[in-house]
């Protein structure tokens, strides 16, 4: 199974996972264009994509859904009500309609090479997801846009090889930042985003999990860095005394730039 980053972060995320054969998107929140440059970077034809999975109906993950799934004739799945509250947004102006599949969480759907799993998270919008992908005896979960690791977040996270999840904010750089006070409570609440001190306290207080690699997602431009992501995820694991060779490889992503294209 094979990952890309095409972009991460509140100004717009997707990512690709695939094989030799067959590909599926993870939101499509850049542009079309943008969408098509990433996949021809890395050699994947468009039409080799099957399907594309929303994570939940925040503009920074479905802003070009209808221009990539319905126009490209592309299934887009996620649940019903995401489904519901896509076709209500008035920014999304190409609506979804023959493409439209809906799911049930905890229920696998085997698209082309993959099983997905739906899984719930808890984030500030009707419905959020993440996702757990099984292909070729690999596995990855992501876990995007979540207040708080939930105990089936957890579930899913802890068996996958591979992990994408959220670390949005060093938690000092935002109490001390400029945000206005109601936007800080919001990121701050249950219902915003994962702070880097709770994505490293699950790391490391399992650190006998013998991940591949962990990828950061989602990082905050303004209170948050790659550097400091690392720094606070490795004193956790310090702090828990899990040694070099037991910790996975750590890898933030970046908000606008794709990545390589990773073997996992």
């Amino acid at each position: 199974m094979k990952f890309c980053s095409f972009a991460s972060g509140s100004a717009g995320n997707c990512y690709y996972v695939g094989t030799d054969n067959a590909g599926i998107l993870i939101d499509a929140g850049i542009s079309e264009r943008r969408i098509k440059n990433a996949l021809k970077k890395i050699n994947v034809p468009l039409e080799t994509i099957h399907a594309v999975f929303v994570t939940h109906d925040h503009l920074d993950h479905v802003s070009a859904i209808g221009r990539i799934g319905e126009k490209n004739a592309i299934p887009v799945y996620t649940s019903a009500v995401v489904h519901s509250c896509i076709e209500r947004n008035s920014k999304i102006q190409c609506k979804l309609s023959s493409c439209k599949r809906i799911i049930e969480k905890y229920s696998p759907v085997n698209v082309a090479d993959f099983s997905v799993t739906a899984f719930q998270l808890h984030h500030d919008t009707k419905d959020c997801m993440g996702y757990y992908i099984e292909s070729g005896g690999t596995s990855l979960a992501i876990a995007t846009d979540l207040g708080y690791i939930n105990k089936e977040a957890a579930e899913y996270l802890l068996k996958a090889d591979n992990i994408i999840i959220e670390a949005n904010y060093n938690e000092q750089m935002l109490i001390n930042g400029d945000y206005a006070p109601q936007l800080k409570h919001r990121i701050l609440s249950q219902g915003g985003h994962l702070p880097n001190h709770e994505t490293a306290a699950f790391l490391s207080s399992h650190g006998d999990r013998a991940w591949k690699r962990v990828f950061f997602c989602h990082l905050s431009e303004h209170n948050n860095s790659p550097e400091q992501v690392l720094q606070d995820v490795n004193a956790a694991y310090d702090a828990a005394h899990v040694a070099q060779q037991l910790r996975p490889i750590l890898m933030p992503l970046p908000r606008y730039q794709p990545t390589e294209l990773f073997e996992l």
